[in-house]
């Protein structure tokens, strides 16, 4: 703290010594950020992304997108640490997102989350982890199942 020595009135002026630190993003989740980093990328306009860490549930995710056709190819580089995946784009995306925590859904209640998560029944995707493995909700109830809910996509 010092005085203000050109004011009349003494007034302490605080200073602060000055911190030359950088902002890093805080990580989420795993899937999070990769949903996420494909969303700013896919709103920016890019063709590519590279998204890390790689894990098994983005793996299974991104397969998912990729079957109903929302990403093209991804291919996943080892560089011996977590691993990255490039994913290309072709600009099918709107919004994708995580539901967390990671929801009991029940066949019944796949319903309720459509209507809240998506915004018409006629596309979007509600992606499930169920016991035959992660699944969008069409395929989850075509075999009959529920499970927790990961996220979204349309």
């Amino acid at each position: 703290l010092r005085q203000s020595a050109s004011s009349p009135m003494r007034t302490m002026v605080a200073i602060w010594p000055s911190t030359s630190q950088t902002a890093t993003m805080v990580r989420m989740g795993v899937l999070a950020d990769c949903l996420k980093s494909i969303s700013n990328a896919e709103k920016r306009g890019k063709r590519q992304v590279l998204v890390r860490p790689v894990s098994k549930v983005v793996v299974k995710f991104l397969q998912v997108m990729q079957k109903h056709g929302y990403i093209g190819e991804f291919e996943i580089v080892d560089d011996r640490r977590a691993g990255k995946i490039v994913v290309n784009l072709n600009g099918r995306i709107n919004k994708c997102g995580v539901i967390s925590p990671r929801f009991d859904v029940t066949l019944p209640d796949v319903e309720k989350w459509i209507a809240n998560l998506l915004p018409s029944r006629q596309f979007g995707h509600l992606v499930l982890t169920t016991t035959y493995g992660i699944l969008d909700h069409e395929e989850a109830r075509r075999k009959h199942t529920g499970g927790k809910i990961l996220g979204f996509f349309y």
